[in-house]
């Protein structure tokens, strides 16, 4: 029976060869081929696409073909540690990827070349994709994790106000000073976007009951499609103007438009 070892996918035959202490190639030691991949698995893949009884597909699948599948993801999977999922575990992902294999079983072309060779090259190719995606979102998640639990630039905006004699007024006016000079502040269509969407929270403070940082940044991340970062950038523009204009403020009455 002809089998493939699991990594013969993936060698790369630039490896450095290793020397015995007389400078001689050292002798290794046959490597045990897990044999899971064999020949059968691809006469049984050859006989399932021949084949229109779906009844003997289900068990040819099940019999001979599933086991090879879900070896040749764990595989690699490991080998190339594609750990960033969002499935609970690596065994769902492996399942994933089994799946993701069984339907895309009908696209495979014995005159290309071996089945292992295929299988094995768009499995990697999908964890590859999927991988990465998980990644910026866990990217994303952390960094609002990594934001302080303390109430941010919008609650301090409203408290910081409410010890004076009419804090609607300089909010009011902050409002308006951003407003005329959005895109000059902003010169950036999507610095004007993320501007305005903070601008709207102070808006609606009245009904507004989040004022959790890591809330608010989440809200306006999904309503304008931005980054926590670029969020963050541009609520720290607004803060140091909004102490400039408090100061203008606080002094003359009111702010100069």
């Amino acid at each position: 029976m002809e089998f493939y070892e699991e990594d013969d996918l993936f060698l790369d035959n630039s490896q450095t060869i290793a020397l015995n202490k007389r400078g001689q190639p050292r002798k290794r030691k046959p490597k045990e081929p897990r044999v899971y991949f064999t020949s059968d698995t691809e006469e049984a893949i050859i006989e399932y696409l021949a084949s229109t009884d779906q009844t003997f597909r289900n068990k040819i699948y099940k019999d001979r073909i599933e086991y090879a599948f879900y070896k040749l993801a764990e595989n690699i999977i490991h080998t190339f540690k594609f750990y960033y999922t969002d499935t609970d575990t690596i065994e769902e992902l492996k399942h994933e990827v089994v799946t993701f294999l069984l339907e895309k079983l009908h696209l495979y072309d014995q005159s290309k070349g071996k089945a292992y060779s295929y299988f094995g090259t768009i499995a990697k190719r999908y964890l590859i994709v999927y991988n990465n995606n998980n990644y910026k979102k866990l990217q994303e998640h952390a960094n609002v994790e990594e934001l302080d639990e303390d109430k941010g630039f919008l609650h301090d905006t409203i408290k910081e106000q409410e010890g004076q004699s009419d804090p609607d007024n300089f909010i009011d006016q902050y409002i308006k000073y951003v407003d005329t000079h959005l895109h000059t502040l902003f010169p950036k269509i999507h610095d004007a976007r993320a501007a305005d969407a903070i601008l709207e929270l102070f808006r609606k403070r009245e009904t507004l009951e989040i004022f959790n940082k890591k809330a608010l940044y989440i809200y306006i991340r999904e309503i304008t499609d931005t980054s926590t970062p670029h969020i963050t950038k541009i609520t720290k523009k607004l803060d140091i103007l909004r102490t400039r204009l408090f100061n203008e403020w606080y002094e003359h009455g009111y702010i100069k438009i």
